[in-house]
């Protein structure tokens, strides 16, 4: 464990200590740990000193922890164990992860989570906003047989899981909004975002990223531009992260492994019914492309299935797209 997350951990309850205290504990000088202080502020956290008190985090946080998650899995940690990766800081776990699956031999269920990323991605090239330290910012790896036009539901498979994780872990009244997002009373809790790579005839690796917005800043918040929400303020309390880690995890194992044998058609059903624009009038805008319609659900593909004021159907792909409610 490193000096910084043997630090972080003392700040984690949101209480004050003194930095000569934990120079002692940890064995280093006082300098040393004002210095570390200062990479976890630079790193994104909010940690405020005052004369005489010591150091606070302006909001207690729960560091990632290995153990923890493998305990909360149960019977399922044995799978999970060696194929399981915790970073501090990354540029994006979904590039990581891509890159380590490049020197191993055992693929599925591989998994990156880290406490900060410097170049998340959301859809269509924006970056994923998320206060460092507070939030589940996780990757998964998949080797599927066929090529990458069979996981083109993918993410909508994961939507459904990631649904089911949320409220494994409490949370109600989860619902999805094509084709990648997690909401909470029409607020964005959680993305997805899939990143494939292989030959059209197969076979194809898969990397999937997830965000859970577990807490948000002032700071970070006012650089998004939709209704969203975080787990604190819809439970009013501090997230457990290693316990809603390992729901995800778990989840998406399943997921990924029905997946592959039964694709999109094992899950369709019951995303239709999550999925909180079913049978209402939305804009659909590609590009400077706008249409109007009412979403009829999707196709055996997760294409969207979009009825016009014609009585016609029109089938819309992921990418470009993006889905607001008519007001």
């Amino acid at each position: 464990m490193t000096t910084r997350s043997e630090i972080l951990k003392r700040l984690a309850d949101g209480g004050f200590h003194s930095g000569t205290d934990m120079g002692r504990a940890l064995g280093i000088s006082r300098a040393a740990v004002c210095k570390t202080v200062k990479s976890l502020t630079d790193a994104g956290l909010d940690i405020h000193r005052v004369t005489g008190r010591g150091y606070r985090l302006a909001q207690p946080v729960q560091p990632l922890d290995r153990r923890a998650i493998l305990r909360h899995l149960g019977p399922e940690a044995d799978r999970v164990r060696d194929r399981l990766t915790l970073l501090e800081e990354t540029d994006s776990t979904n590039r990581h992860l891509a890159e380590l699956m490049t020197h191993v031999k055992i693929i599925n269920g591989m998994t990156c989570l880290a406490e900060a990323q410097s170049g998340g991605r959301g859809r269509r090239g924006r970056a994923w906003i998320a206060t460092p330290y507070h939030n589940v910012l996780l990757s998964m790896g998949w080797r599927f047989a066929s090529g990458p036009g069979i996981v083109s539901g993918l993410s909508l498979a994961a939507g459904v899981a990631l649904a089911r994780a949320l409220e494994a872990y409490g949370v109600r009244d989860v619902g999805l909004k094509w084709p990648n997002d997690v909401l909470w009373k029409e607020k964005k809790l959680a993305g997805l975002l899939v990143d494939v790579q292989g030959e059209a005839s197969g076979p194809c690796l898969a990397v999937l990223g997830v965000g859970v917005n577990g807490f948000l800043n002032e700071r970070d918040a006012a650089r998004i531009d939709q209704p969203w929400t975080d787990l604190f303020s819809i439970t009013g309390a501090a997230v457990d992260r290693n316990r809603l880690a390992a729901l995800v995890i778990r989840e998406l194992r399943r997921t990924f492994e029905v997946f592959a044998t039964k694709g999109l058609a094992a899950f369709r059903d019951e995303w239709q019914h999550r999925h909180l624009y079913h049978g209402r009038r939305v804009r659909l805008f590609a590009g400077e492309r706008e249409v109007t319609g009412t979403v009829e659900g999707i196709d055996a593909h997760g294409a969207l299935l979009l009825r016009n004021a014609r009585g016609g159907t029109q089938t819309f792909h992921s990418g470009e797209i993006s889905l607001r409610a008519v007001t």
